[in-house]
């Protein structure tokens, strides 16, 4: 159980990650006796609204969203817990109602469930109502920056009133139950981690595909683009976690250092290799399950005539150190695909002779870890075929990894349930360091600049598909395929 002392201070309660996301993993901690009984939360958005209303209808949102996961008995506990404070963020006076509702001797957690916008200015005002002390930790949602500079700018600014040990990055996608145990699987398995090098693996893939299109947010999209809203973020830390040296343990500061090295240790995609590298798209007109689709340009809020923004990407990167000389990692993720899919795949080289006859199924083994839909872990393996007739045909089968027991009540913990519960407990080792986010920023604007330089256009594919059909000969020149199940 968390400590005993501390109370959260959610603003931008009012928004849809609020509603769909961090609610119910408050109140999955609650169900689970994870909350201390004391811990109170305060609501804080702009809507002119009493506290008895808001929580009347944030708990006819659980009952909805938690469906099966609802009881009546904790949610007469967690009420009582949640008291809303309208709060104007530009209005510095009326953070005295947060001074009022504080305890000086409790720890104050804030998330800032807000626009990056909106950090400075809350912090500031924060500072100024006394409602920050030596304790109190703030939780940043994504986007922390829209690249370099101006991440170095909201940095800077949340620096000026919390410490980096008092700083939360999140990234959803470690709070994964299967992105942990990949830290267990490949540094708590010898059989897996003296196989983890270019001696052993051909190359990897880590594909994110979506088949959502932008949903009603063109003009925050066309600003933003696949790259900066997926790669810098979610698929570089998916990477580095998947590619990084053993930390000496288990431990922010030796976790975070590991993948910073990593990050700076990728070759940059720059004006002479960008074609070659990287292939950006935008989807147009067709079908999702049968269902038609419209493409990006007709997409509700579209105010241009046409658009340069990306909604897929797909890119081939290396890692210059010993470990990973002339391995490809191949990254892609896109909207409006096929299906809706987050993996990472190992493809393993090919055993150097091959004595069975009708060994030509290519690569032998494949670890594939599955984050959506279903998480778990396999191992794609060849095995003789159960059959008289033949002395030694071979046929693929997969082991089942999922070490990923579901709990008692047959639930995957949500990846912000663990989040919570680890900001609460005061450990950072879920979370992204300053360092990190500027490293992968750093990256990602040489790329942009590459695009840019080379006037680099959008491939257009269509809604339904995998992406532009050079994302496909990007990964076949090389002799290689996208991984599909």
């Amino acid at each position: 159980m968390s400590s005993n002392k501390i109370d959260l201070v959610l603003f931008g309660a009012q928004g849809d990650l609020s509603r769909r996301k961090l609610f119910p993993a408050l109140f999955q901690l609650d169900k689970a006796d994870l909350l201390s009984a004391n811990t109170s939360i305060a609501a804080v958005a702009r809507q002119e609204l009493g506290s008895a209303e808001f929580v009347e209808q944030m708990g006819e949102t659980l009952k909805t969203n938690l469906g099966d996961d609802w009881c009546d008995t904790v949610w007469s506990r967690f009420k009582k817990r949640i008291e809303y404070i309208r709060i104007e963020f530009s209005e510095k006076e009326q953070f005295n109602a947060l001074k009022d509702w504080s305890d000086e001797s409790r720890t104050l957690i804030f998330y800032m469930a807000t626009p990056p916008s909106m950090f400075g200015t809350i912090c500031q005002h924060l500072d100024e109502a006394n409602c920050i002390d030596a304790k109190s930790r703030i939780v940043l949602e994504k986007p922390i920056g829209h690249d370099l500079e101006s991440s170095k700018e909201v940095n800077d600014t949340v620096g000026k009133f919390f410490p980096e040990s008092g700083i939360y990055r999140i990234d959803h996608y470690l709070g994964k139950e299967t992105v942990q145990n990949l830290l267990a699987l490949r540094f708590a398995n010898r059989i897996i981690h003296t196989q983890w090098d270019n001696s052993s693996i051909d190359h990897i893939q880590i594909t994110a595909a979506e088949i959502v299109g932008i949903e009603g947010r063109w003009t925050y999209y066309d600003g933003v683009g696949q790259l900066r809203d997926m790669v810098q973020n979610h698929l570089l830390q998916l990477l580095s976690l998947v590619a990084m040296e053993p930390p000496n343990k288990v431990e922010a500061d030796e976790i975070r250092a590991e993948k910073v090295k990593l990050l700076k240790a990728m070759t940059p995609i720059n004006k002479n290799n960008v074609f070659d590298h990287a292939v950006r798209g935008q989807y147009s007109a067709g079908s999702i399950s049968d269902d038609p689709v419209v493409g990006y340009m007709e997409e509700e809020g579209s105010a241009e005539d046409s658009s340069n923004t990306e909604t897929f990407v797909a890119l081939k990167v290396f890692v210059d150190n010993w470990r990973w000389a002339g391995v490809p990692f191949y990254l892609r993720t896109g909207k409006r695909m096929k299906e809706k899919v987050t993996q990472i795949v190992i493809t393993y080289k090919d055993n150097p002779h091959a004595i069975f006859s009708d060994d030509d199924s290519g690569a032998n083994n494949r670890l594939v870890i599955r984050l959506q839909p279903n998480e778990g872990i396999q191992l794609e393996m060849l095995s003789k075929k159960q059959c008289m007739k033949e002395r030694s045909s071979l046929e693929k089968r997969t082991l089942n990894l999922d070490f990923l027991d579901p709990n008692d009540d047959g639930r995957i913990v949500d990846a912000y349930e663990r989040l919570l519960l680890e900001v609460l407990n005061g450990d950072q080792w879920l979370f992204v360091s300053r360092d990190e986010v500027e490293a992968s920023w750093q990256w990602c604007d040489d790329l942009l600049q590459a695009w840019s330089d080379n006037e680099a256009g959008v491939k257009y594919y269509s809604a339904g598909s995998w992406g532009p059909g050079k994302s496909e000969s990007l990964i076949e020149n090389d002799g290689r395929s996208w991984y599909l199940a």
